[in-house]
């Protein structure tokens, strides 16, 4: 569908150069002679505070005026031979990496927000293109390539993007962008220490995926990705570099320095802090994998306006299930929490908020054994065994989210430094592992408490580690 609309004249130069570029680069738009149309010229010159300057262009509902080649190619994504649709939303966090990526990369690219009422027609186009599943982001290279929820290692093939080995020596690599790593850098920065941050997927970790956060000093509540915008913004301030998409494969010392590797880029430092955090659990019951992402979830934030007025299940009985149980009841038609214990373990606070929702409806334990779906692969439901009677079950929903517990992600660390036996980092004094030059922060390590509080006052001690270590 044509999202682009031109207003100019047949007699206008510029009308006639901008024409030409997207003939010449193949892109469809409407053309509206502001000489025929008295409408037209009052909007343009609406747009443009009275004046009538043409042409005037509207791109997903977003104007420009007289542009030059030049931002019409960074508005469309045009480049050198290719051009990239990116459609998205702002409040995914696949789709952020994605755009830094190309970004840091200086890669035009055509962003078009799916949530936006003028880009409503994307939907249909991106549910066709993935077997009826809304995934995003979706990128389309020169309308014949589409990469869906695609890593920046296959974005960088698909454009044959170099890898690249930076030769500045950091002071310190933290690998992991969430509030630990965050708060590392932005004390180290402040001690002078140059800093790098490499995150996986997007800057905030599993903060930035909590919808609400009601327990952090100085705010009575406050949206996640918020917060971690707050914090991001402040370490890029104090002057650190910030790298999105960049999973490490690999740590080595050599001699007195780190060669930290990931899929595209290896670099240098004198320190390394991991705060790569934790994955959220798995239920590891049959049809689990198979609907993760059509009808099985692990963010409410991410995913839950999918579900508006409809039904939906939440496992687990913590305080992440509860909350974000609560926060989904807020637009869903219903919230059935599945609970494998006979009591909740989450705080008092949130067991006395259910009471006071109508639309929330608990079944305490209850096994989850399987997820249901129909001939289609559409989901219908979980179905659950009593523990007492042994009595199977299928609770029906248009849709499932998860929350029961994280895994730590150290497994690209297990062979440098001394984990214990789930995994998770042991370490000693000033955040310090079994490796001198190497520190650990956040859900990582070991006796963390997986709080975005206790995550930043982590970040401290480690960034205490990295001032002893490197002055000694």
């Amino acid at each position: 569908m044509n999202n682009i609309t031109m207003y100019g004249a047949d007699w206008c130069p510029d009308c006639r150069r901008a024409k030409a570029f997207l003939k010449e680069n193949n892109i469809s738009y409407d053309h509206i002679d502001v000489d025929l149309n008295k409408e037209a010229t009052k909007k343009v010159e609406n747009i443009n505070n009275g004046k009538r300057i043409i042409p005037t262009l509207i791109i997903d509902g977003k104007s420009l005026t007289n542009p030059d080649n030049a931002k019409l190619s960074a508005v469309l994504g045009i480049n050198d031979g290719y051009r990239i649709v990116l459609y998205g939303a702002d409040w995914c966090p696949d789709c952020r990496k994605s755009k830094a990526f190309l970004t840091d990369n200086k890669i035009n690219f055509q962003y078009i927000e799916i949530d936006k009422e003028e880009n409503k027609w994307a939907i249909p186009m991106i549910k066709e293109l993935n077997n009826g599943k809304r995934k995003i982001p979706t990128i389309i290279i020169n309308d014949d390539i589409v990469l869906v929820e695609p890593e920046n290692e296959e974005l960088r093939q698909a454009l044959n993007i170099d890898a690249v080995k930076e030769e500045k020596v950091y002071d310190t690599i933290i690998i992991g962008g969430g509030a630990a790593g965050l708060t590392t850098s932005i004390y180290a920065q402040r001690d002078r220490f140059d800093t790098l941050i490499l995150e996986k997927k997007t800057i905030g970790g599993n903060a930035f995926l909590t919808e609400k956060i009601e327990n952090y000093p100085g705010f009575t509540s406050i949206s996640g990705p918020a917060l971690m915008d707050k914090m991001e913004e402040q370490a890029r301030v104090y002057g650190a570099t910030i790298k999105t998409g960049e999973e490490v494969v690999s740590i080595v010392k050599n001699d007195n320095l780190f060669d930290v590797a990931t899929k595209t880029s290896t670099y240098q430092a004198k320190s390394v802090v991991l705060s790569t955090g934790s994955t959220y659990r798995k239920l590891n019951i049959p049809g689990e994998q198979e609907l993760i992402g059509s009808g099985v979830h692990f963010c409410a934030t991410c995913d839950g306006a999918f579900y508006r007025d409809r039904d939906i299940v939440v496992v687990g009985g913590g305080n992440s299930a509860l909350e974000e149980g609560i926060f989904l009841s807020g637009f869903v038609k219903s919230v059935k929490i599945v609970n494998i214990m006979p009591e909740f373990s989450a705080s008092e606070t949130y067991i006395e908020k259910l009471s006071e929702i109508d639309n929330i409806s608990t079944h305490m334990n209850k096994t989850s054994v399987e997820f249901v779906s129909d001939s289609k692969g559409k989901f219908e439901g979980i179905k659950v065994r009593d523990n007492v009677t042994n009595v199977e079950e299928v609770i029906p929903a248009d849709g499932a989210f998860i929350f029961i517990g994280l895994i730590p992600n150290t497994n690209a660390f297990k062979e440098v430094i001394e984990l214990n036996e789930r995994g998770f980092v042991k370490t000693k004094g000033l955040a310090e592992t079994s490796v001198p030059g190497i520190f650990a922060a956040g859900d990582l390590r070991e006796g963390a408490i997986a709080q975005v509080a206790a995550a930043t006052g982590e970040g401290v001690l480690a960034s205490y580690g990295i001032r002893e270590y490197l002055k000694s």
